[in-house]
């Protein structure tokens, strides 16, 4: 569809319409991050408050190990059947998952804020409509995928940490006469005795805090992950879109081809860095992901089928609720590294498109350096070693199916 002369042409920006457009590009991050102590907070901020975020990164550290650590210890030392064990391994390799994703969230503190300033970059410096709606119509993309992935978590942390505890109550002790609430983790009781009062209150209530945490990393990582791969494939289709004025030009671009071109090439250039600093601050977590993922989605493949057996309806729908949490996780990951890669394919496939033929001299060559870069895409890995892709994603389920089987047979 044509766009209107006059919307096309150069017009200046608002602080409230800049400020409008940065909070949909960010905003939830912002919510998610801030909550966690993982807002990457300038080098200009007061010593107290810097102080403070390092006061919450160590609770966050505390909250984690007081899962694991207890849990550990009950599942080496006091557990002596086969599926009890099983059982804790799932929530175990998920606080280790979250663990991990915690650090590399810290130490690519850098690389976050240095992505949030190129988006705020790019909003203030998009001085054209039809540019601005492409990038608003990614950004509510973004913004929608984040809702939908905080929504998944935490229906699994609801249903685990809510849900089953509410539909055991509370549990009478073997030969004395007191009842206590289940721990959604188990405690060793080396460490402490959790049945009696107020000790079950206390390490019940902060293993849900605790838990509300781990789900609340896991959603600010993806969250993150998906709302900068989004924002890089607005500015390629922007991108696609200044190819398609480059022969004719626009109002708001530059009179002469060669002032266009370099525009372009500038503009394609951008995006690659952007894209090379997304790869740098989320490879780490996406492989945490990718193998945490697939151990996960086997086990609790498994738990699913053995509540079944025993008739626990409850227990079996919290584990299926999990399993689709999980498997969702992994393959907005891998999602967002396919339309990556599909949108750096189409700049080549714009750039050979358009009208170059009509373009005078050597300017032509201009559209053969575009398609070379555009062939040599940069895509997302998990750990630099496998592509984010729905074939890897496919690849996830086959293997933890496989392993499911195998995990059914032997025990």
């Amino acid at each position: 569809m044509q766009t209107s002369g006059i919307n096309n042409k150069k017009f200046r920006i608002t602080d409230s319409e800049y400020e409008k457009n940065v909070n949909l590009s960010i905003q939830w991050n912002l919510w998610l991050l801030k909550s966690i102590g993982l807002w990457p907070y300038s080098n200009s901020i007061s010593r107290i408050r810097r102080y403070f975020y390092w006061f919450i990164n160590i609770t966050c550290y505390s909250l984690i190990s007081f899962l694991f650590i207890p849990c550990v210890l009950y599942v080496f030392l006091e557990i002596e059947d086969t599926y009890g064990k099983l059982k804790q391994f799932g929530p175990l390799i998920f606080c280790a998952m979250a663990f991990a994703k915690y650090y590399s969230l810290i130490v690519h503190k850098a690389d976050i804020r240095e992505c949030l300033e190129r988006i705020k970059w790019d909003w203030k410096n998009m001085t054209n409509r039809e540019d601005r709606e492409i990038m608003t119509v990614n950004a509510s993309f973004g913004r929608k995928l984040v809702v939908v992935c905080t929504l998944f978590m935490y229906s699994g942390f609801v249903f685990y940490y809510i849900a089953i505890p509410i539909n055991v109550g509370r549990v009478a002790a073997e030969n004395e006469s007191l009842t206590f609430i289940p721990l959604v983790f188990p405690f060793s009781s080396f460490i402490v005795d959790t049945r009696y009062s107020p000790t079950n209150e206390i390490v019940f209530s902060i293993q849900l805090v605790a838990g509300c945490l781990m789900h609340g990393i896991t959603s600010a990582a993806c969250s993150l992950a998906a709302a900068f791969a989004v924002h890089a494939c607005g500015q390629m289709q922007v991108l696609m879109n200044w190819l398609k004025h480059l022969v004719d030009g626009r109002s708001d671009m530059s009179e002469r081809v060669d002032g266009r071109i370099a525009d372009i090439v500038c503009q394609h250039v951008r995006i690659l860095k952007f894209l090379t600093l997304i790869e740098n601050t989320i490879q780490q977590i996406s492989f945490t992901e990718f193998l945490g993922c697939t151990l996960d989605i086997c086990l609790v493949g498994y738990y699913v089928i053995m509540e079944l057996k025993s008739n626990d309806v409850t227990s079996a729908l919290t584990y299926m609720i999990l399993l689709i949490s999980i498997t969702f996780n992994i393959f907005i990951f891998c999602y967002i590294g396919e339309i990556v890669t599909e949108e750096c394919r189409k700049i080549g496939e714009t750039s050979y498109m358009i009208e170059w033929y009509r373009l005078q001299g050597n300017k032509k060559l201009c559209c053969v350096l575009i398609i070379a870069m555009s062939n040599c895409t940069i895509k997302l890995t998990a750990g630099n070693i496998v592509n984010l892709t729905i074939n890897t994603f496919a690849d996830v389920v086959k293997t933890a199916v496989t392993f499911l089987n195998v995990l059914r047979k032997t025990t």
